[in-house]
């Protein structure tokens, strides 16, 4: 059984003594607390380390299964409901922790018979399984079907869509049913689906979000915290705030390259390697600009994707390597819905693809992690991760990001044991 190993907190106490910066990379959503201390580069890493290991122990898959919320409770009903939107995933469970409880993937207009109503559940006959479908995905009116239909990501093996052949590159917009959807300010663009065409296509989606990236976002605020209570670390945005700028402009490296370039390029790569694995992708961003802020990300990447892999550097200046946001060690942070239902998740893929990275002798900072309050973190229900891939410093060439994507690539590959 492939164990993971989640990050006790550790890496702000060890950091925090000396000038906290506000991030360059402004993650309003993606906010970060930098340190200027030498003694980071150096003696802490091991300590640090040490101390992180020493305060969290490993859990297997079925100790993270354990930690899932409660079971929703049904209510009997007996109707008729549609499919409402394409790409849409029918379970085996009503729980979105693995893709393997996909049986079948439907697109808009599909007719199903409810069995039964939870309050962000319905529970459905389909060719004599009973699955589970997001309340948010079906309705009682017959939709007419898209123009544009999407590929069918996350399909169970085994299992056909009920589509003609798709063409890849279809658009996905952010319903505005979608649970999160309205506490997005910036939602009018639309994210990318790519079917990996690939003889060992894996049935899983990868939402790749390149960081940045959206002109105006800067101008405009967004909750934290879905509760509405305030951060628990600082950042850009300091602890205390309940509202952050919805996405930030991002760094410019010291070469004079904007990181939303960087980060755009970067996603790029890693798309193309990720489709050539036999994984299924949803982009994000594709262009200079996209009109979608980091919630409407988190929110699309929620409701079409089995993982969020927000790409990003940091605005120090001493290349000092790639490390992931990692789930503030914080009761009442991680009590808070939906992190409570996610933060192993986001932390065991954070630490899959530093061991990836680490694995294509990518430079890691300090021991892989440091603690942020992100806002795609509150409000993100499948694993999800920032992961900082270097700084204002970094090598940012072809080959570098061509290396990165690899090891981006076995990381996803630990993490979903592929």
């Amino acid at each position: 059984m492939r164990k993971y190993r989640t990050k006790a907190a550790g890496v702000l106490a060890a950091v925090c003594i000396g000038t906290i910066l506000a991030s360059g990379c402004g993650k309003g959503d993606y906010q970060k607390m930098e340190t200027v201390l030498a003694e980071e580069e150096s003696g802490l890493e091991e300590k640090e380390s040490q101390e992180k290991e020493g305060n969290q122990p490993e859990t297997s898959r079925i100790d993270r299964e354990n930690t899932m919320a409660p079971a929703p409770v049904f209510t009997d009903v007996s109707d008729t409901v549609y499919i409402k939107g394409n790409n849409v995933r029918l379970r085996t469970v009503p729980d979105t922790s693995d893709s393997r409880t996909v049986a079948a993937v439907l697109n808009s207009g599909t007719s199903l018979s409810r069995t039964g109503d939870s309050q962000e559940w319905c529970r459905v006959s389909y060719n004599g399984q009973v699955l589970y479908v997001y309340k948010s995905l079906i309705t009682t009116q017959k939709p007419q079907a898209l123009a544009e239909t999407t590929a069918p990501a996350g399909q169970a093996a085994g299992q056909a869509a009920n589509s003609a052949q798709i063409s890849n590159g279809s658009q996905v917009a952010v319903d505005s049913s979608w649970k999160y959807a309205d506490y997005s300010a910036i939602k009018s663009g639309t994210a990318t689906m790519y079917r990996s065409e690939a003889a060992n296509r894996k049935g899983i989606t990868i939402c790749v979000n390149a960081g940045h990236g959206t002109s105006g976002g800067g101008n405009v605020k967004t909750k934290c915290h879905p509760d509405g209570t305030a951060k628990v670390t600082g950042g850009t945005t300091g602890a205390g705030a309940t509202e952050a700028i919805a996405v930030s402009s991002g760094m410019t490296f010291l070469d004079g390259t904007a990181e939303a370039k960087v980060t755009l390029a970067m996603a790029k790569v890693f798309k193309e390697k990720l489709l050539a694995e036999g994984y299924d992708v949803l982009m994000i961003r594709e262009s200079d600009d996209v009109q979608l802020d980091n919630i409407a990300r988190t929110v699309l990447a929620n409701n079409r994707a089995d993982c969020h892999i927000a790409l990003h550097w940091d605005s120090t200046t001493s290349d000092k390597g790639a490390f992931y946001m990692s789930v503030p060690n914080v009761a009442s942070y991680r009590a808070m819905e939906p992190v409570a239902s996610n933060w192993q998740k986001h932390n065991n893929l954070g630490e899959s693809l530093i061991a990836g990275l680490k694995g294509a002798g990518v430079k890691i900072f300090s021991g892989g992690s440091m603690e942020m309050d992100l806002t795609q973190t509150s409000y993100s229900t499948v694993p999800s991760i920032d992961i900082e891939l270097g700084d204002k410093a970094s090598d940012h060439s072809a080959p570098t990001l061509d290396l990165l994507a690899s090891g981006l690539v076995e990381g996803v590959n630990q993490y979903f044991g592929k």
